[in-house]
């Protein structure tokens, strides 16, 4: 791989913390095997690593932070450790519950970034997250949802974790443009990251503009789409990684960081891991990262519409715009 500059490792947030460009994603990782890949990514040089409490690992992850803490690997102001609210916790007593049994599963003082998970709410099945309580379903089979909770009460709850010190900072996930604007109008404290689905097959590029005129950074979550999307497999991605000496992957992902996007990533192979890193480090040309733009058809490796409790008002969710890949 060549490159010319380095690239930052970090991005200031507007609350005055600081982000890892790259983190290790943790979501479908294999049971048993987690908790050896985050410290293995510690030990590469991953400071960043993104959890959630219905990915139902936390605890496995946990061991792996107490280890490389405990032997000195890394202290705990050298990780950036991110973990979301499920949507059964949206009530302010809950969301508070949600945190702490995530604290308790990472063997954490504090987290550094929490996020709303899902902008709604559903019917609380009780903690931790388990098959049985990571959603209710009525006797038809759908899916409970609470109109009992706000999204502004659940921010204020938010909110109050940061006052408590058990987050550093706060921020949403898989939120519309809509949700957007009307978290801002309300917020305390602002939210400091969206985390979406962002690759070259959907830019998200509206979005990322009006986010950022909020003072909102994207987080992009499948950063090199998906094996059905075949991002990695598109020709001008496979053309830039001849010219750039790297991988396609490290395409993709130098082409979301330079844009100033983070970028979340999972693998467990240690090729992999170390060819992520090593991304951060490559910078395009600006003509490639416009060919790399002009590549947006509004794919999602991650569609969860059907989970939605009304129709997404997201440009790049409009179902005349979803295309499905050959």
């Amino acid at each position: 791989m060549s490159n010319s500059h380095q690239q930052p490792l970090v991005f200031d947030l507007p609350d005055g913390n600081r982000i890892p460009c790259l983190g290790l994603g943790t979501w479908k990782a294999e049971p048993g095997q987690i908790s050896g890949v985050v410290e293995q990514a510690i030990e590469l040089g991953y400071r960043h690593v993104d959890c959630a409490a219905v990915y139902m690992n936390e605890k496995e992850i946990g061991t792996a932070f107490h280890r490389v803490l405990s032997n000195g690997t890394v202290k705990r102001e050298d990780l950036f450790v991110t973990s979301k609210l499920w949507n059964t916790c949206h009530r302010p007593e809950h969301v508070v519950q949600a945190c702490k049994q995530t604290l308790a599963d990472l063997q954490l003082d504090y987290l550094d970034l929490y996020l709303i998970h899902w902008p709604f709410a559903w019917e609380y099945c009780g903690l931790p997250l388990n098959e049985n309580t990571w959603k209710g379903v009525d006797n038809t089979g759908d899916i409970c949802f609470d109109h009992g909770v706000t999204l502004q009460q659940t921010w204020a709850a938010m909110e109050s974790l940061v006052d408590q010190g058990l987050v550093r900072s706060i921020g949403v996930s898989n939120y519309g443009l809509a949700e957007l604007h009307d978290i801002v109008s309300y917020a305390r404290i602002r939210p400091v990251v969206n985390q979406i689905e962002v690759h070259p097959l959907n830019t998200r590029a509206e979005h990322k503009r009006e986010a950022e005129k909020l003072g909102i950074r994207i987080e992009a979550y499948s950063p090199l789409g998906s094996g059905t999307l075949g991002v990695l497999r598109d020709e001008t991605i496979q053309n830039l990684a001849k010219k750039y000496r790297a991988t396609p992957a490290q395409i993709c992902l130098a082409w979301n960081i330079q844009r100033g996007c983070v970028v979340l990533p999972k693998s467990v192979s240690p090729e992999r891991l170390r060819e992520n890193l090593e991304a951060t480090s490559l910078r395009l040309d600006e003509n490639d990262m416009e060919r790399i733009n002009q590549l947006d058809r509004a794919l999602l490796a991650c569609d969860m519409r059907t989970y939605w409790p009304y129709p997404v008002p997201e440009e790049a969710l409009r179902p005349e715009r979803l295309l499905r890949a050959s």
